[in-house]
């Protein structure tokens, strides 16, 4: 399982109904994972001086009740794609991990970009469709930017890898 960027300032940027139904539903999945002992590892953004996600910051820091637990890796970025010029690939080998659950966000940047990314280096991916999230636009709505990100990424695919986009209550550990 990877938790993008569930982190501070990412979580405060959401709307109150987001953070109330979505953090539940991504806690519940951590907790199920954890339970079967299905390896989880946080992707955490690393932001520039000034930025959001400035390194080091409280903005910075993984959302507390979703900290990660003794022996879940953290792997920091500084791009979108949690692959690029990251130790993410190499972690995932190392565990045979050939199939991702991604939550996390932000739905249109880092979760969109790692799910494509992620098939077109081999791995299948589950997406929680309602287990991810973003804020609004000029243009759209959250909830708009999520229900087309679900629509768009469900049968997306690199050769033989697609993402499947399910609900957290469907996905089964």
């Amino acid at each position: 399982m990877l938790i993008v960027d569930a982190q501070v300032g990412l979580v405060k940027l959401m709307p109150d109904e987001v953070q109330r139904s979505v953090l539940p539903r991504i806690r519940t999945l951590l907790a199920k994972a954890r339970a079967s002992t299905i390896p989880v590892i946080h992707i955490q953004h690393d932001g520039s001086k000034g930025h959001l996600l400035e390194t080091h910051t409280k903005g910075w820091e993984i959302y507390p009740l979703l900290k990660p637990a003794d022996g879940e890796p953290v792997i920091r970025k500084r791009e979108s794609d949690s692959f690029f010029g990251t130790t993410l690939q190499r972690e995932l080998e190392k565990r045979g991990i050939t199939h991702l659950i991604i939550v996390g966000g932000m739905t249109e940047y880092c979760v969109d970009t790692t799910c494509r990314r992620a098939t077109s280096v081999g791995y299948d991916v589950t997406l929680a469709g309602d287990a991810h999230f973003t804020r609004d636009n000029e243009v759209l709505t959250a909830a708009n930017i999520i229900a087309h990100h679900n629509f768009v990424l469900d049968g997306f695919g690199a050769g033989d890898h697609t993402v499947s986009v399910k609900s957290a209550d469907e996905i089964i550990f």
